[in-house]
């Protein structure tokens, strides 16, 4: 273990321990108990090395080896976030800034009869048993160090309720800004979505940064799907190069639910998304789309699990990636298929395209079935450029570079196009033709 390492997680330690001691009664609440035994796991687990086969192909020492302002203040307006060219939509929009509700930036428009949409720490002061019975419980048995820090260090985030039969006509748009001008900074939001019997609602997670110093963002979501309910949920990074970005969603499926999720990585310089699925319950439905663009030297890792553990579930997952330059990519996507999940159909894809000879591209797709009655199938290719459709288009007068840029866009199609929030689409779909365009 390097003396980074060591440095960092006793710093947070000793931070911890030091805010327990002025927190009078509070400390002994059921809420602040889970915080604790969550430190005493993240104590125990240490972060995670190479060693670790969760994280062989994605070192974190680069981004433990510096301290970060976890409590940092931010002087950001509107007229900052110009610069972000970030869409305008009708929709619920909740800012956060390093990691803190930004009433001043927010706009709810939704009806509270509708929906409850608040921080995670008002919803707490309002009704902490409520908050408590969510708070944790996808995640307790996680074994992820980062997700156990994000666990003690629980301040902010978002508290979403929907009631049952609701629909819910507005998308909730939470958008989390690193303010990086000044200081290194650090943010650990933590969001808990509950959505109840046959409600239906569309979420979207966006993580922006200001500034060229460093920031790090360990993001925790759970999200709760009831009986016949239906959730679209979105993840769009477009970070800074110096950004790092470790974030897990855990979603838990009851009966005829189903779950939908696009996640898009633009830019960062370490980037780790996990996406937990457990398929809880029959007549399921989870689909999963990924898409990221890694260049220079910067770093994706997509960790996936669809765990079915109830009969006649299906699950679909397509994952692609287009790698320049340096950029290092990881893929690795579990399917569990529990003796008592008969009838499953699960289907998981990851398509690649390497476009120079020092990138690399690690995939791991792995399948675990204990029933016999399943259709199962999950596959994985990298590799270059079609040259015979390159030859075509350019037999054509069109120039390699735009030639290239059309293939890698019509490469992309099928993941994009399956975002159904015209808005983030539109908007993906021009940064997306920009990105492919600039190399």
């Amino acid at each position: 273990m390097s003396t980074e390492t060591i440095d960092l997680k006793t710093r947070l330690i000793t931070d911890f321990h030091a805010r327990e001691s002025v927190m009078n009664g509070e400390a002994g609440s059921a809420f602040h108990q889970k915080k604790r035994a969550a430190l005493a796991q993240f104590d125990e687990l240490g972060f995670p090395t190479i060693k670790n086969e969760e994280w062989k192909y994605s070192n974190v020492r680069d981004l433990i080896s510096v301290s970060y302002n976890f409590n940092a203040d931010s002087s950001i307006e509107l007229a900052d976030l110009e610069d972000l060219k970030i869409p305008v939509q009708d929709a619920n929009i909740i800012y956060f800034v390093n990691g803190h509700y930004s009433p001043e930036l927010s706009r709810i428009v939704s009806s509270s009869d509708q929906i409850t949409i608040d921080s995670l720490a008002n919803a707490y002061k309002k009704n902490p048993s409520l908050v408590n019975s969510f708070f944790n419980e996808l995640t307790q048995d996680d074994n992820d160090a980062f997700t156990a820090l994000n666990t003690a260090f629980t301040q902010d985030g978002i508290f979403v309720n929907v009631p049952d039969n609701q629909s819910v006509e507005h998308p909730i748009i939470l958008r989390f800004v690193s303010d990086a001008r000044t200081q290194n900074v650090g943010s650990q939001p933590r969001n808990i979505i509950a959505v109840g019997r046959n409600a239906q609602v569309k979420l979207a997670e966006a993580f922006r940064t200001l500034g060229n110093e460093r920031s790090f963002t360990n993001s925790v979501t759970e999200i709760y799907v009831g009986e016949e309910a239906n959730v679209e949920y979105y993840k769009v990074q477009n970070e800074s190069e110096n950004s790092y970005h470790v974030g897990t969603t855990q979603v838990r499926m009851l009966d005829r639910s189903h779950f939908y999720a696009g996640t898009v990585t633009l830019n960062g310089r370490f980037t780790r998304n996990n996406l937990n699925i457990i398929i809880d319950g029959e007549r399921c439905e989870a689909h999963m789309y990924g898409l990221y663009f890694p260049d220079g030297t910067q770093h994706v890792d997509n960790h996936t699990v669809a765990d079915h553990r109830k009969p006649n579930s299906e699950s679909n997952e397509l994952y692609k990636g287009i790698l320049r330059d340096k950029a290092k990519g990881v893929f690795n996507g579990k399917i569990f298929v529990r003796p008592d999940a008969q009838k499953t159909n699960a289907f998981q894809s990851c398509k690649n395209i390497v476009l120079s000879t020092e990138a690399t591209m690690n995939t791991k797709p792995q399948l675990e079935i204990f029933a016999d009655d399943v259709k199962c199938s999950h596959g994985t290719t990298t590799g270059q450029i079609d040259e015979e459709a390159l030859f075509y288009m350019r037999s054509r007068g069109i120039s390699k570079p735009e030639a290239l840029s059309l293939l890698m866009f019509a490469f992309c199609a099928d993941v994009v196009s399956q975002i159904k929030i015209d808005s983030i689409r539109e908007y993906l779909e021009n940064v997306i033709a920009d990105k492919l365009a600039s190399k």
